[in-house]
């Protein structure tokens, strides 16, 4: 039974988080419900970057820790969250020193907690949870879910962005509302208004630009 609930919430997590970055018009009891999805803030060119801070990342402390730890990372604009758990403070202390020494890594958070390593049924609650503020986030009027990364881990939320103050107090909001959340970090590259209208038609004026060079006659 145990192992049903967890493949669900899985299942569930991953349609979610699929589908609401694939479009921003769901239907909620039978209503059609329509969610402005506004174009990352970031550029392409970061966002490849902190891809590839994730992967890097990521895939180095895995291999150099196994067992004794499960570590989360989240690039966002270059600022990196450090998530999960480890063994000792010798392996936090080291994760943290292998991300700052990343060339690419504008700030480093190290949110790691020294205990037992979580298993998959905390996980997969975690990722449910994402969904859940996910979802609020993209239904709640002027908030740019898009320019957002949401963590969950256990009962605590952080939430990376790029926002205005206006912006980050809500988001801050509708995440610290969210059923099973106890405490909110945030760290928000907060903007002003006149940037966010930059950075807005910049992203808009970047997703009518064709995926590919045009073919002249």
């Amino acid at each position: 039974m145990m192992q049903i609930k967890l493949a669900s919430k899985l299942l569930i997590a991953l349609i979610l988080t699929s589908f609401l970055s694939a479009c921003g018009v769901l239907a909620v009891g039978g209503v059609v419900a329509s969610a402005a999805v506004l174009a990352d803030r970031r550029s392409p060119n970061v966002q490849a970057i902190d891809k590839g801070i994730d992967l890097e990342a990521g895939n180095a402390l895995a291999k150099r820790f196994g067992d004794n730890a499960h570590i989360n990372i989240t690039s966002f604009n270059q600022k990196v969250l450090i998530t999960g758990e480890v063994k000792d403070a010798d392996i936090k202390g080291e994760a943290d020193s292998y991300v700052k020494a990343m060339k690419n890594a504008r700030s480093v958070y190290n949110e790691l907690v020294i205990g037992p390593i979580s298993t998959y049924s905390v996980r997969a609650n975690d990722a449910y949870l994402e969904s859940k503020i996910k979802t609020q986030m993209i239904f709640t009027e002027q908030l740019p879910s898009n320019s957002m990364a949401i963590v969950a881990e256990g009962t605590s939320v952080y939430l990376m962005g790029i926002l205005t103050q206006k912006e980050a107090a809500l988001a801050k909001k509708v995440a610290s509302n969210a059923s099973g959340v106890k405490e909110v970090f945030v760290y928000f590259d907060v903007i002003s208004d006149v940037e966010k209208s930059r950075l807005d038609k910049q992203g808009k004026a970047a997703e009518t630009q064709p995926a590919t060079p045009p073919t002249f006659q």
